[in-house]
């Protein structure tokens, strides 16, 4: 839907573009946090100002490039400030709808490149060490009397590995997997219906251990009460509640402690994983893009450059003249 011409007053011009951005555009809420703190970073920066500031038809190309320059100074990364830029541009056009403005002063400011990085990935064998760390630990937890009862460590833990195994069976965001509720999942057939960025839904299939982990948590959360109706989600914490993304990943840190894997390693790693696999075992990249639920290929292809290194690192250590050295 358009923004109806001259629709949005002045004196409230960053507040309509937060709404529109919601309302109009289904953003979501990280987006909708970096653009509003692009736009009052330029305030301060440039107009030494705050979210207040409304004169926004006197910003000219010569203080977008100062913004630029300002960033730079700053020690801004080259990722960073083209993601500010992007806030500022879409601000504009924003305003250039509305009748506010006239031009776009950010449009035509040269192109920052930066490289993309290559998303970690986790093998095969590191994943199977997670997963089996998460019984190792409440294990130790009830040994040591950390755990309450071992009727609550015995349901943490398969609430943790069904997320776990759903998550990178599923190609799964870890807001995607907590945000499942209890109808969404056809357990027979391994289909979830997933509510992804943007609110656009997508199926995801789980294989055979993720159906499996996903059973025998289900026996431990319907044992304990909780609701099957509609709404109702799918992992709860012990109070029956809707687990949250930090009390996860909180856990998560435990386990990797537990299974001596890297501390930086996060849920949306075993995503990275679940579309990298894939790819190395012949899927095609259109196929996973449906999986992630990326709007745009490109956004996939980014793997593709993953399942390459990955090829010539097997090529390097395996090739007795990858080197140029006989390896005999």
């Amino acid at each position: 839907m358009e923004i109806e011409k001259k629709s949005v007053k002045t004196g409230n011009l960053l507040a309509g573009f937060i709404r529109h951005l919601q309302n109009e555009k289904n953003s979501s809420e990280h987006t909708v946090a970096a653009y509003y703190s692009g736009v009052v970073e330029f305030a301060v920066k440039i107009r030494n100002s705050d979210a207040s500031f409304d004169d926004w038809q006197s910003v000219d190309r010569e203080q977008a490039r100062s913004f630029v320059m300002a960033l730079n100074e700053s020690g801004n990364s080259k990722r960073s400030i083209q993601r500010k830029l992007s806030s500022m541009r879409s601000f504009f056009r924003y305003l250039m709808t509305a009748g506010i403005v006239a031009a776009n002063p950010f449009c035509d400011l040269p192109q920052i490149k930066a490289g993309k990085p290559l998303p970690k990935v986790m093998s095969i064998n590191q994943i199977e060490l997670l997963i089996n760390a998460v019984t190792i630990f409440w294990e130790n937890a009830l040994s040591s009397g950390t755990a309450r009862t071992e009727g609550g460590a015995l349901f943490s833990a398969s609430r943790d590995r069904a997320i776990i195994e759903s998550i990178y069976s599923g190609g799964l965001r870890i807001s995607e997997a907590l945000n499942l509720n209890y109808i969404d999942a056809d357990i027979s057939s391994g289909i979830v219906k997933i509510r992804g960025k943007g609110k656009k839904e997508r199926l995801a299939v789980l294989g055979g251990p993720a159906k499996q982990a996903i059973r025998e948590y289900l026996r431990f959360r319907n044992a304990a009460g909780g609701s099957r109706l509609a709404g109702a989600p799918l992992f709860l914490n012990q109070q029956g509640s809707r687990l949250t993304p930090r009390s996860f990943q909180r856990n998560l840190k435990n386990y990797l402690v537990t299974a001596g894997l890297p501390p930086d390693l996060t849920p949306h790693k075993l995503r990275h994983s679940f579309a990298t696999h894939l790819l190395d075992a012949g899927a095609s990249l259109r196929s996973v893009q449906e999986m992630l639920g990326h709007e745009n290929l490109s956004t996939t292809q980014i793997y593709t450059h993953v399942s390459t290194e990955r090829l010539k690192k097997v090529y390097l250590d395996a090739h007795p003249l990858a080197s140029g050295k006989n390896k005999s």
